[in-house]
């Protein structure tokens, strides 16, 4: 089946590619669509389900959406839903994850309780007014330093106990099998078979 995903991030796609091998995802690029949408939700499940409607109104054809990001517990839960966005007063314009991930070590360089989460909201919205949320999330703590090259986004200061390394230095098969995108993506496929 053909699943439209409500992102322009190719990191994301590719990813939803891998973890859902039995079905084509395309993005809004691949169909030459203009795809913006504010995300003003107040949760990650209110603003997977504002980009995922948007899509669907569109297209009129099944739709996945997921927000997600880092949550740290020494800053209140922050970045949370502004992950993305995170540094924006601080940091130049043109900043990217890169500069995002030095501003969090930076800000948490003097915290002793490093622990945080990665969640992942995942709207699949297949019929007007239908849809279903899978939240899922895995647990780590800040790293001191950012390290490793795979993956994207907080993936480098994100460290994992158990694997004695961050979500950058996991293989991708070992990422998709722990990661909340990769939990949240498999209770989607179970649903799928099912429907």
């Amino acid at each position: 089946m053909i699943i439209l995903c409500a992102t322009g991030n190719i990191h994301k796609k590719a990813e939803f590619t891998n973890l859902l091998p039995a079905h084509e995802i395309l993005i809004p690029e691949d169909l030459s669509l203009d795809f913006q949408v504010e995300e003003t939700g107040a949760t990650f499940c209110e603003n997977a389900l504002i980009k995922a409607s948007s899509l669907y109104s569109q297209t009129c054809k099944p739709v996945i959406a997921d927000d997600s990001g880092i949550c740290v517990d020494a800053l209140d839960g922050a970045p949370g839903i502004y992950s993305a966005r995170y540094g924006n007063d601080v940091l130049p314009p043109e900043a990217g994850f890169k500069e995002r991930c030095a501003l969090l070590l930076d800000r948490m360089s003097t915290q002793a309780n490093r622990s945080a989460r990665f969640v992942c909201a995942l709207v699949y919205y297949y019929e007007k007014d239908r849809f279903v949320v899978f939240q899922e999330t895995v647990e780590g703590r800040i790293a001191l330093s950012s390290s490793g090259t795979g993956g994207f986004g907080y993936d480098p200061v994100f460290f994992l106990p158990e694997y004695n390394r961050t979500m950058a230095e996991l293989t991708n098969e070992e990422k998709n099998r722990i990661s909340h995108r990769g939990k949240a993506a498999r209770r989607l496929s179970s649903f799928l078979e099912n429907v």
